[in-house]
């Protein structure tokens, strides 16, 4: 069922998107050469206890999911783009790292995620992180009330496919509200004028992500993280947007310096 937020909602949403914007500022800079992906992870749940939050991933199981995901901070690296299952695994020069997080706060759910290159970056990374970014960013303009789910899905595969990129459809974007997804999801690809009418009230979590030079995935044997089948690297980008008369919300935005 797809719910819709009214105004006083969508602002008790915002300190959940603040608090999203912020963990994942402090991971981020965490993330360096030598840095083990357990240590953001215990980074991300110290600042959840601190806040009074609570993760959405610990005990979320799928149907797609091995088990219980028992961590509260997703790191997909290089060949990895999405639900990449922290381990013990040391961050090493010129990794490709992606990072999701979503908490619930006050009863409300946000949900982001950011890509960023450790140490010495490859020209091909920081061009597919900006892709991705700039995908979000079409998908957000077109998320206006009065127009179609389809046009945000255009927008995102527009930007792919003018770079030379395949467009995966099994996972994307979603409703997000009470609980991490929700309907409807938001294919990243789509034509525009279709599907459902967005209205004053729907938040969605827009997410492109892209690999080099496949769409194709595959579980890995963790039973969580999303490999490329060509062993290609992924970036992955997402913001909590609500549709408002004004036009789309960023909830998770970064603070502004």
């Amino acid at each position: 069922m797809i719910e819709l937020r009214t105004p006083t909602e969508i602002e008790q949403m915002r300190p959940a998107g603040r608090f999203v914007a912020d963990v994942l500022a402090q991971v981020s800079a965490a993330a360096d050469v030598g840095v083990n992906l357990l240590e953001l992870d215990e980074l991300a749940h110290r600042l959840i206890r601190e806040r009074g939050a609570t993760s959405c991933y610990v005990d979320y199981h799928p149907s797609f999911g091995g088990s219980p995901f028992g961590h509260v901070i997703c790191t997909s690296v290089n060949d990895a783009v999405l639900h990449g299952l922290p381990h013990d695994y040391v961050l090493a020069d010129g990794d490709l790292l992606s990072l999701d997080f979503a908490i619930s706060l006050d009863g409300w759910v946000c949900d982001s995620a950011v890509s960023l290159i450790i140490g010495t970056p490859r020209e091909r990374d920081e061009w597919l992180i900006e892709v991705s970014r700039r995908a979000l960013a079409a998908g957000i303009a077109a998320a206006q009330p009065g127009g179609h789910l389809g046009d945000i899905s255009a927008a995102i595969g527009d930007v792919a496919r003018a770079e030379g990129l395949s467009v995966n459809m099994q996972f994307g974007g979603h409703g997000v509200g009470r609980t991490m997804h929700e309907d409807p999801h938001v294919p990243n690809d789509g034509r525009r004028g279709r599907g459902l009418k967005l209205k004053p009230g729907l938040v969605l979590a827009i997410e492109p992500w892209f690999l080099h030079t496949t769409d194709d995935i595959y579980t890995d044997p963790d039973g969580w993280t999303l490999r490329s089948v060509d062993g290609s690297r992924g970036a992955h980008s997402e913001h909590t947007v609500a549709i408002t008369p004004d036009g789309p919300l960023v909830l998770t935005a970064p603070p502004t310096k």
